[in-house]
């Protein structure tokens, strides 16, 4: 479980990252390739008795012009909003898991806690100890004058503790 939140939280730290690179620029690359034109023309004269056939070649490169960068202090932002809109649903799932993760709310069925307490009562069964009482929680059990209680929390979690005969 914690490498998948350790995975899960390498992942989002990586998409607000490139989120953050984006809404900068300094992620933005343009790249500007020139291409050379070439122009052929051909011009046919005919004049008596002589034909002149002349033949214009032209290249034309073409450079692209670089529009002169301005800055501006006001709060105009080049980032889309969808951008900003997908930032905001990834933190608030990064958030939500957090809180699931750490506040451990849920706990197991009861099918679940059942099996755990039938599993320890045999345990204990095995090394002597004879079932008293059970509830679907707990069970009492006992062997000689020793008498305890297991038990199994919401959580999962078995407890066995020794009580006093009466």
């Amino acid at each position: 479980m914690a490498r998948l939140l350790g995975l899960t939280t390498l992942f989002a730290a990586g998409l607000l990252l490139a989120g953050g690179l984006t809404a900068t620029g300094v992620a933005d690359i343009t790249t500007t390739e020139t291409l050379p034109v070439t122009t052929t023309v051909a011009e046919t004269t005919t004049e008596p008795a002589t034909t002149v056939v002349t033949t214009l070649e032209q290249t034309t490169t073409e450079v692209p012009t670089t529009a002169p960068t301005t800055t501006s202090s006001g709060s105009e932002s080049s980032t889309p909003t969808w951008v900003w809109v997908v930032l905001a649903v990834l933190a608030a799932a990064v958030i939500g898991l957090l809180v699931a993760l750490l506040t451990g709310r849920g706990g197991i069925s009861a099918e679940e806690r059942q099996r755990r307490l039938d599993t320890a009562v045999g345990t204990w069964a095995a090394q002597g100890w004879a079932v008293v009482n059970q509830t679907p929680g707990s069970a009492t059990m006992s062997r000689g004058q020793e008498v305890m209680v297991v038990s199994v929390d919401a959580k999962g979690q078995v407890d066995a503790r020794s009580v006093a005969r009466s």
